[in-house]
């Protein structure tokens, strides 16, 4: 009996240890955990759905209130098959033959990937179907691109000057900051004090590099007035060539955000195992076969995260062309952020948070579609 009633006051001792184990437990996730949780949730999800909300109804001030107008998608509708259809989609055109030839080999091509799925076996018929949406709707996009670019009298609109600038700006911030990193790795003399004169774009915030650019590109009284006046230049202004403008735009973009590429990539070759590269010198190797079996495959990872931080950051450009061109010429630089701030000022709200989402789908689609491609590709080189 003695050991039986030892036995139970264990058990119960055991329990009792346990729950308060567990209320301890319980009372630090309700005290610590989930009020931090709820509010991170509200700060997000409130926005997220007021905006949601706002882009598909009218908003109108009057004196002493505030009149909510639910309108449905006409504000979508607005954006793309309405009046504002050639501010956010652009002037389209029939397209000129090479605009043809590009959409043809773009259906030749989602074709033959949607062939060869079938035929590996590999994706179920729901993903089939998914992909086969996917490309038609990759088509049509391509579609609308060479109506604004490759057609007589076509114009982009603020969705594909978007993709101009993000595009065309990545492209020129991973090479510059690839082949600056590069050097700067080689023992060459300087190279400390050529290391931290990169990083100087970086510390200026984006409006003040949008009025240095500003200053330097005015060629009437800017700082560099004798430069344009050696190339006959002076009084020429940017704005009047509506791909001039895009270019001073990318140029800015591209000179604040190369250190960033730069300062990534330069960690990543420095941590990168020498004796490998040098024991393909031994065996013969040039240094492009070197820097394309072993130095790309290695940097792959890296460039993977940031030409994704990149791409989200680069789709909310709108310092840059906002005061370095107010858009302009017209609506020629200007980007959907932009069209959307905008909007915002005019007190057109709706269409305002319409245009952020439509960005937001843009934004998800692309990432959506980098990550899948270079997810594979990294696959394939491992």
């Amino acid at each position: 009996m003695a050991s039986s009633g030892s036995a139970i006051q264990g058990v119960s001792r055991r329990a009792s240890t346990t729950l308060g184990a567990w209320r301890s437990d319980g009372a630090a996730r309700w005290l610590f955990i989930w009020p931090t949780v709820l509010v991170i949730l509200f700060l997000s999800l409130f926005p997220l759905l007021a905006s949601l909300a706002l882009s598909i109804s009218t908003l109108s001030f009057h004196k002493g209130g505030v009149d909510l107008k639910l309108v449905g998608f006409a504000n979508y509708q607005q954006l793309l098959f309405g009046l504002e259809r050639s501010h956010f989609l652009g002037v389209l055109k029939t397209p000129n033959p090479v605009g043809w030839a590009i959409v043809g080999g773009t259906a030749a091509l989602v074709a033959w990937a949607w062939i060869r799925a079938v035929r590996r076996g590999e994706v179920g018929p729901f993903g089939l179907a998914l992909r086969l949406i996917g490309g038609i709707l990759g088509v049509g996009f391509v579609y609308v691109l060479v109506q604004a670019l490759a057609s007589d009298g076509g114009r982009p609109g603020s969705l594909i000057v978007t993709l101009i600038f993000v595009i065309a700006g990545i492209a020129l911030q991973y090479g510059l900051g690839l082949g600056l990193a590069l050097l700067a790795v080689q023992r060459v003399p300087w190279r400390r004090f050529f290391r931290i004169v990169f990083l100087i774009p970086l510390t200026i915030t984006p409006v003040g590099v949008g009025y240095m650019f500003l200053m330097m590109t005015d060629t009437s009284k800017g700082p560099l007035e004798p430069l344009w006046v050696a190339l006959g230049l002076r009084n020429f202004t940017w704005v009047t060539d509506p791909w001039l403008a895009r270019a001073a735009v990318i140029v800015g973009d591209t000179w604040q955000w190369t250190p960033f590429m730069f300062i990534v990539l330069l960690a990543a070759l420095e941590s990168l195992d020498q004796e490998v590269a040098e024991a393909a010198t031994v065996d013969g190797a040039g240094r492009w076969q070197s820097f394309r079996h072993i130095t790309w495959p290695a940097l792959l990872p890296v460039t993977t995260t940031i030409v994704l931080i990149r791409l989200i950051e680069g789709f909310k450009i709108i310092d840059m062309p906002n005061i370095l061109l107010g858009g302009g010429p017209g609506t020629a630089t200007q980007s959907m952020t932009l069209q959307a701030w905008i909007d915002w000022n005019t007190l057109n709200l709706g269409r305002s948070a319409a245009v952020a989402y439509l960005l937001l789908v843009l934004v998800t689609v692309v990432a959506t579609v980098y990550v899948s491609f270079v997810r594979r590709r990294v696959t394939e080189l491992a």
